[in-house]
């Protein structure tokens, strides 16, 4: 339907601008050495998402080897206990445990279409580096893992499990030793191997394409509930759906499918990585966005009982959601986070990883504002990894 102007309106997550903005954010700020990477990658993923044969193999290992469609579950004892209805997307149940596989079978399937045979990953929490590893494993490449050396130490289960896939997980040693320097080392790699390796990253942040193109391959999150969502409630869309957001690649996933309803989009920052709180534009890890960084523009260090979530930008889509308006980001604290993590577990049977335990905890201190209402969390990871660290917490080691 054409506004008043007589021109049709862009929709809310379309493709990004020809220079990979989303608003005023994204973009390219990168080495000159990186320029022309980019730009092959751009093309590549152009003419390989324009392509039948391209999209029909990655709808079939999305199946077939992951699994898909995940499941919307009723979480009935949470509903009752909150005062509304509560609906889950198991992102929890996919092969390797969380909503990482759809992006990195995506972008194996890209890397191999382009003749690359090394895969280069950072990971937080692990699960990006455990989903990676097994692409890796199934296409027959080589892969290196770069990982925070205090990530490492927290996630030592899935430490074990990219090693027994066949990666090499490389400790990144400087400044706070988690997810942020672990990309740092990654984009170093790839600097220097350009020629046969292919850079797959983990979230819908970096210079473009990458934020449109995984979000592009976790749209099917989006696009499942959607339809789901329609036959458990008469056609219609959830009052809210929520998602826990670091760089943001689960968050965006789900949000695509639901961008162009009423539906009020709600993402869960760490406190101590609120980088949408803060709403201080600038630029890291090669594109445009909201920052956690002092008056100076030094880039502060994130903190958060969450790994995966231990990063101090945002991926520019979700910037550009919150400065138009259409979603809104709210903080919670360790503390709240660990209370929603037992919360599920006892209720529902369910162990949450610790990310979309930040949305539930939302959930749960809203429950006033959410009265009655329907609302879709994204459970992107089962709680598995999470466990030893929860025990010794919860036991007071």
């Amino acid at each position: 339907m054409a506004d008043v102007a007589g021109t049709v309106p862009e929709p809310v997550m379309g493709d990004p601008s020809p220079e990979g903005r989303f608003g005023r954010f994204g973009g390219r700020f990168i080495p000159e050495t990186l320029v022309p990477a980019c730009q092959e990658l751009e093309k590549a993923f152009r003419s390989a998402w324009g392509d039948p044969e391209f999209r029909h193999e990655f709808s079939s290992l999305l199946a077939d080897y992951a699994g898909r469609p995940s499941p919307v579950t009723e979480a009935t004892r949470m509903s009752e206990a909150l005062g509304y209805r509560v609906l889950l997307k198991r992102e929890d149940l996919n092969h390797t445990g969380s909503h990482k596989i759809n992006n990195v079978l995506g972008q194996a399937l890209l890397a191999k279409r382009m003749g690359k045979t090394r895969l280069i990953a950072e990971t937080g929490a692990g699960q990006h580096g455990v989903a990676t590893a097994t692409a890796a494993a199934l296409f027959g490449m080589e892969c290196i893992v770069y990982m925070g050396e205090v990530d490492i130490e927290r996630q030592k289960l899935n430490v074990f499990r990219m090693n027994l896939l066949g990666a090499e997980v490389v400790p990144a040693m400087s400044g706070s030793r988690t997810l942020k320097d672990a990309v740092n080392e990654a984009m170093r790699d790839w600097v220097a191997t350009v020629e046969d390796s292919y850079y797959c990253l983990g979230s819908a942040m970096g210079p473009h394409p990458y934020p449109w193109m995984v979000r592009t391959f976790h749209e099917i999150i989006g696009i499942e509930a959607r339809e789901q969502c329609a036959a458990l409630l008469d056609g219609g869309v959830p009052d809210v759906v929520t998602a826990c957001v670091g760089g943001g690649s689960n968050a965006i996933g789900i949000f695509s499918g639901f961008a162009d309803t009423d539906a009020e989009l709600v993402g869960v920052e760490p406190a101590g990585g609120a980088a949408v709180g803060r709403r201080v534009p600038g630029v890291v890890h090669g594109s445009k966005s909201f920052l956690m960084q002092d008056e100076v523009g030094q880039v502060l260090e994130a903190e958060s009982i969450s790994a995966g979530l231990d990063y101090p930008g945002v991926g520019p889509e979700h910037a550009h959601l919150a400065d138009i308006g259409r979603a809104r980001y709210e903080p919670v604290t360790d503390d709240e986070v660990v209370e929603a993590f037992q919360f599920m577990s006892k209720l529902e049977g369910i162990i949450p990883a610790l990310e979309p335990a930040h949305a539930l905890a939302w959930m749960m201190k809203a429950r006033d504002e959410l009265a009655g209402k329907t609302v879709l969390l994204n459970l992107s990871g089962r709680g598995d990894k999470d466990v030893a660290q929860m025990q010794k917490l919860l036991s007071g080691e």
